[in-house]
């Protein structure tokens, strides 16, 4: 079968399963790179009516708080360099961001790999990486904790995330869960979720099977986790990735920008010498609680609104002037919807 005749035959099943199932059905894509493609390639056009697809919280940038920006932005005010990924620096804070701190000071960094900011450690033994990110990104600071950089830690755990989302006012069906975090932790943390599940990859045609697959489970009541992305997924996931975060990281209650706090979702630095919450005490100590702005990424994240249902949408907020998170980040759902124009 070539891939045309895959996906019209997904596209056939799709709409044999959603008419066998008789009623609306939510379905949640957890990955920013999936809601990438899934809008890119229109696949929330071409479904039954009563299938509805939205986008969850899996974009690192978007779910990172706001008050964990303004301490890592008051760091950075005095004089700490700071190094992190890209889209963290354009997110605003409540009075700046880290991209403008750059312009003042030069000691703000923009890294792709953890190995550049070994690098930077030579130049700035003071160096603090702000880790973001969820399971996946995680093991790259943990290694930078193994070599002694001090870490101020917002990383992220996606099954608690999903738990909480299964039993939330939201009525979700299915998870379509993300590749590139289940390579690192396996199949095994999902089976406690007592929902149906499907691991994908980041193709079209691994989107509309996953899809497939979740219709299925759902019409035949069976609320279980499949291996969608085989390829790439083993059972077990990367047990050296685990043992690093073991090793490094002690699991926290952590709050999420719009889903508040999660029970156990979060990863904190053990070592109080590398732990930049601990050695920076003084100088954050003051910054106050994330505050509510017109801004509605948490609304998106829990996946209630649309972006285009935010009032400041494309109007008040757009690439160039991002008013939050989901607008910053390319794997964030504004800034997707604004790239493909919707």
């Amino acid at each position: 079968m070539n891939e045309k005749e895959l996906l019209k035959n997904h596209i056939t099943h799709i709409n044999r399963y959603a008419s066998e199932i008789k009623r609306e059905v939510t379905l949640m894509e957890i990955c920013g790179g999936h809601t990438n493609v899934i809008i890119r390639y229109g696949i929330r056009d071409i479904l039954p009516e009563n299938i509805r697809l939205i986008s969850g919280p899996g974009c690192p940038v978007c779910v990172t708080t706001q008050h964990d920006i303004d301490c890592i932005v008051e760091c950075a005010r005095h004089g700490i360099p700071i190094a992190t990924y890209g889209d963290m620096l354009r997110v605003p804070g409540n009075k700046m961001s880290l991209d403008e701190i750059r312009g003042k000071t030069g000691m703000v960094f923009e890294v792709y790999s953890a190995s550049e900011v070994v690098e930077l450690q030579k130049k700035y033994p003071d160096i603090v990486f702000f880790g973001i990110g969820f399971e996946t990104t995680a093991p790259m600071t943990a290694f930078l904790l193994d070599k002694k950089i001090c870490v101020y830690s917002a990383h992220k755990l996606i099954p608690p995330a999903l738990k909480m989302l299964a039993s939330g006012d939201l009525k979700v069906d299915g998870f379509i869960n993300p590749g590139h975090v289940s390579t690192i932790i396996g199949i095994q943390p999902y089976t406690k979720i007592r929902i149906p599940q499907v691991i994908a990859g980041f193709s079209a045609e691994q989107i509309l099977r996953s899809i497939r697959i979740l219709l299925e489970l759902i019409r035949d009541k069976k609320p279980i986790v499949v291996n969608g992305y085989p390829e790439v997924v083993r059972q077990q996931g990367n047990k050296n990735a685990r043992l690093l975060l073991k090793k490094y990281f002690t699991v926290v209650d952590s709050e999420w920008r719009g889903l508040g706090v999660i029970a156990k979702s979060g990863l904190e630095v053990k070592n109080a010498t590398l732990n930049a919450k601990h050695k920076y005490y003084d100088t954050i100590k003051n910054v106050l609680p994330s505050k509510k702005t017109p801004c509605r990424c948490g609304d998106i994240l829990r996946g209630l609104i649309e972006p285009t249902e935010c009032p400041l949408y494309k109007k008040q907020c757009t690439p160039k002037n991002p008013q939050g998170a989901c607008m910053v980040s390319a794997e964030g759902s504004c800034a997707i919807y604004y790239r493909y124009g919707k």
